[in-house]
């Protein structure tokens, strides 16, 4: 398919199909990961299936954060 079919066929996809369409053209730019950060990855969530509650709440994290760098 051309590049100009593409832009043609555009209009009768869907917002979720154009939405896809776009994370995945993005996706195509973005490097993967790289063998050190996928040991990485995969030991960070080893642990954390080892120990679930060690995690903390996006919420608490935040507040961490706020007090040890507010001004």
């Amino acid at each position: 398919m051309s590049f100009a079919e593409v832009l043609r066929e555009l209009p009768a996809l869907s917002l979720a199909e154009r939405q896809m369409l776009v994370r995945r053209a993005l996706e195509l730019d973005e490097p993967g990961l790289s063998p050190a950060e996928e040991n990485l990855v995969e030991q960070r969530l080893s642990e954390h299936r080892q120990s679930p509650g060690s995690a903390l709440s996006l919420d608490a994290a935040k507040g961490r954060l706020r007090s040890r760098f507010a001004k």
